[in-house]
């Protein structure tokens, strides 16, 4: 299997859909877990903000990656 096929795998709609929630899922919930008080007491920064933007992105690129792995699993021919 090639990058650019994986990467195509990866572009269906459906895929996209689904990491997407699992992101704002995943994403929010350790949003709270980690940067709660820090949000309550407006102590953000860049940095923090950033850390923010990472905690739904990271939660993205598994459920894609898992996603993708799955369906190019499913359509592999039994060796």
């Amino acid at each position: 299997m090639s990058l650019k096929s994986w990467f195509q795998v990866a572009r269906r709609p459906s895929i996209i859909h689904r990491a997407i929630q699992v992101s704002v899922v995943v994403g929010t919930l350790l949003v709270v877990i980690n940067h709660l008080p820090a949000l309550l007491h407006g102590e953000m920064t860049r940095f923090r903000l950033f850390q923010i933007g990472l905690t739904y992105v990271v939660p993205y690129c598994v459920a894609t990656w898992s996603s993708v792995s799955a369906l190019l699993d499913k359509e592999r021919p039994n060796s």
